[in-house]
């Protein structure tokens, strides 16, 4: 046992050697900061790696000319009034709404023609009713948009045509449209019967959950880009971390008795590794913290409430190898981002071997990941910049649309026909707003 365990750490400091040496080469400045800089980016062409197939071209995609979209002219409670109230949700990780919409007000695909519209697009604020803490308010949420939904419904005719099969929301809860940050609630509740036509940009993502619906579009929730390119080091710092990882092991104020939150693979992270010299792991939040990843060969991904979080973009951002630990996931752009060759794909119930799993990789394997993450495309389209950017998220959000045109026939409905259940869901859904 003895012997084991010396000859890992052997190995994890070979691979950390190496990885010190070709930091230099593979690492690249963030997205935002490479696409400002011709420089930057002769330097990526050098020690980059473009993905290749069709996954390198669809994530290149430009939309422009490709769709149409109309955008209601929703009352100010809906959405900017909700930021005038409380400004906290234009940096929390949920912020994708409120950015997208944005984007959109000046963007090429927008048309103020509804009749020549692809896609009909209700900006509506979810997630900026904010609890003291600054969580969104689960029980608020999906009144909101059933509020929004009637209103629409009654002031123009497009939703009826079709029962919302060509129109879009930005759901980014932590189970999308289920409105809920627990996940045995959000089930209980469903996603909202009123968007079960619609198609849901929302960052939950796992396969075959209620809280998913066919034909959603995975999105990366939002982590304040010039916040992390105010952070940036050096490209050729050396990654001298092996494994990173900050934020909570167990949540005792929602979880007391331990095992339910993060499905116990954050507290079996803890226990296992708390005392390995490889792993820098805490409940500590540095200052360093963007800087610390910039360092680090691998970033450990868990899931928390949801499967999701801000630490995935983070990792990506800054080069660091994503160890991505939550069963099932879907994950953000996938058919034009390639997770597989990126990322470390670590099942719940393998946490305590992830030691040996990570120092039994071959060290080809995490300089060809290394090198497809110093790729400046793979950052930006992780990125909700202001100005926006090619190929940056508001461009993947695009690209999914139109990749979804001609809709079917099936979308329009028959004149009276109708498809959806107004009375259908909770009785505090239904309380109006």
């Amino acid at each position: 046992m003895m012997g084991s365990r010396v000859g890992w750490r052997r190995r994890a400091a070979v691979l950390l050697l190496v990885a010190v040496s070709l930091s230099a080469m593979s690492a690249t400045p963030a997205a935002a900061a490479a696409a400002d800089s011709v420089e930057a980016g002769r330097e990526a062409e050098q020690h980059t790696e473009r993905i290749s197939g069709s996954a390198g071209d669809v994530l290149e995609d430009n939309p422009v000319g490709r769709l149409k979209v109309f955008i209601y002219d929703l009352p100010r409670k809906y959405n900017k009034k909700m930021v005038t109230k409380d400004s906290r949700c234009l940096n929390h990780m949920f912020a994708a709404e409120i950015f997208m919409h944005r984007f959109l007000l000046s963007s090429a695909v927008r048309t103020l023609n509804p009749k020549e519209a692809d896609w009909f697009y209700a900006p509506v604020y979810t997630t900026c009713d904010l609890t003291p803490a600054g969580l969104p308010l689960p029980f608020k949420s999906p009144r909101v948009m059933r509020s929004a939904i009637q209103y629409i419904s009654n002031k123009w005719p497009y939703w009826n045509r079709t029962d919302g099969a060509d129109h879009f929301f930005v759901a980014p809860h932590d189970f999308g449209a289920c409105f809920h940050y627990q996940e045995e609630k959000a089930i209980e509740r469903g996603i909202l019967p009123l968007l079960q036509r619609a198609t849901l940009v929302q960052t939950f993502g796992q396969e075959n959950h209620v809280c998913l619906k066919e034909g959603s579009i995975i999105i990366p929730p939002y982590a304040p880009p010039q916040k992390m390119q105010a952070h940036l080091i050096p490209p050729d710092t050396p990654r001298s971390i092996f494994v990173y990882f900050r934020g909570l092991f167990y949540d005792t104020g929602n979880d007391p008795e331990g095992g339910y939150y993060a499905r116990g693979a954050r507290a079996s992270l803890w226990e296992n590794f708390k005392n390995n010299p490889l792993f820098d792991i805490s409940t500590d939040h540095p200052p360093t913290y963007y800087e610390d990843m910039q360092r680090a060969v691998f970033c450990l991904c868990p899931l928390g409430w949801a499967p999701w979080s801000p630490r995935l973009v983070e990792a990506v951002v800054f080069g660091c190898i994503p160890v991505i630990i939550a069963d099932d996931i879907v994950l953000p752009f996938a058919d034009a981002i390639p997770w597989e060759e990126i990322g470390v794909f670590v099942e719940e119930k393998d946490v305590p071997k992830l030691d040996t799993i990570l120092t039994s990789m071959p060290i080809d394997d995490i300089l060809r990941k290394q090198r497809l993450l110093a790729n400046p495309s793979m950052k930006q389209a992780m990125l909700f910049p202001q100005p926006a950017q090619p190929r940056d998220a508001f461009h993947q959000i695009l690209n999914g649309l139109a990749r979804k045109l001609p809709h079917p026939e099936g979308v329009y409905l028959q004149p009276g026909e109708k498809r959806l259940n107004w009375t259908a869901g909770p009785v505090g859904d239904l309380k109006a707003w």
